[in-house]
């Protein structure tokens, strides 16, 4: 019996949280990963990955900054990515921002190993020299459709404040029905106080998130692009869609372009995950999108992103929940619910 075709979307930081706090051990335990990447971080002076993942309680100081969440998210999704490719035929990867170094590696563009190193290193230096912040805002209504002008709105809006004197803002990431913004304290609180929104459409401030995919990042990159060689990269064995939608195709990638793209545009321009998602769908049609743990806040970001192109003709919030009655698209493995379908 064939298995069932599958894209994998790798999550982006803010999604190991309280409720994710043992995640690792619970399910990967055991994992002879764990270990080395254990020793590598305690070659770097950090602290461990088994020591983080086990603490008694979960404090967001400790678990939510950029050197620390980076790594523990990238080992929950690339053991449980490699946990799908035994039971799915992969036809591709990708992820959402952070998402995108986990999904380089899950499709083979840097080894397990060489894969953390990229993430420790530019989750230690977004810690260490980040600068501004990120605020997520939707657009769409309690249906998740479009509401009629408003993304329009909101870009707008974002090139009014930008335009400011002091203040800096940019589009960071497109995510299926959302917005996520980012900028320095004075485009942010510009932003929060112009946007309106009511009781079901507020904007939230990311914590521990600095302007990730903006020009505010630039620093960042190079210092990225100074510490992590090419040699780290690989031609990638499965199709990796990235945050703009182009796909790098197997035993073709020109491994320059790639690190490149990793350590250039990734970083410092906006973020299409709604391009990728629909990308995806277009280019491969397959029969599930199963988004690794840890978390469960990306599902929404995908349905809205097929919502939008009518993929399959699901057009609306519960067009897409009857689907998922009947025969799960989108398949979440920090869901208890769901994850035993991509195993």
């Amino acid at each position: 019996m064939s298995r069932p075709t599958a894209v994998l979307i790798c999550p982006g930081r803010g999604t190991y949280n309280k409720g994710e706090l043992g995640t690792l051990s619970r399910t990967h335990q055991g994992n002879d990963l764990i270990s080395q990447w254990d020793a590598m971080r305690t070659d770097a002076g950090q602290e461990t990955l088994s020591d983080l993942d086990s603490a008694a309680r979960f404090s967001a100081k400790r678990h939510t900054t950029g050197d620390n969440a980076s790594a523990l998210i990238y080992a929950c999704s690339y053991l449980d990515a490699r946990a799908a490719f035994n039971s799915h035929n992969i036809v591709a990867v990708t992820g959402n921002s952070l998402g995108w170094y986990i999904a380089l590696a899950a499709g083979g563009g840097a080894d397990a190993l060489n894969g953390m190193r990229i993430v420790n290193t530019m989750g230690t230096l977004m810690h260490l020299h980040g600068r501004g912040g990120q605020i997520l805002f939707p657009f769409v209504d309690d249906s998740w459709h479009p509401i009629e002008g408003e993304q329009a709105r909101l870009i707008d809006l974002i090139r009014e404040i930008d335009d400011k004197p002091d203040h800096q803002l940019a589009l960071s990431i497109r995510l299926g029905g959302m917005l996520v913004v980012a900028g320095n304290d004075a485009g942010l609180t510009a932003f929060a106080r112009g946007v309106g929104g009511n009781d079901t459409r507020t904007p939230l401030n990311l914590p521990n998130h600095a302007a990730f995919h903006t020009s505010l990042m630039g620093d960042v990159a190079q210092m990225g692009r100074d510490a992590l060689p090419e040699s780290l990269f690989s031609d990638p064995h499965t199709a990796l869609i990235d945050g703009r939608g182009s796909v790098w195709n197997p035993q073709a990638s020109d491994l320059a372009a790639l690190r490149n793209y990793t350590l250039g545009h990734q970083i410092t321009q906006t973020y299409d995950f709604t391009a990728a998602v629909q990308s995806a769908a277009r280019n491969f049609a397959p029969d599930r999108f199963i988004i690794t743990g840890p978390g469960t806040t990306l599902g929404g970001a995908v349905a809205q992103a097929l919502i939008a192109i009518k993929w399959q003709g699901i057009d609306s919030k519960n067009a897409f929940m009857q689907r998922q009655k009947k025969s799960p698209l989108i398949v979440s493995m920090g869901r208890e619910d769901q994850r035993e379908l991509a195993l």
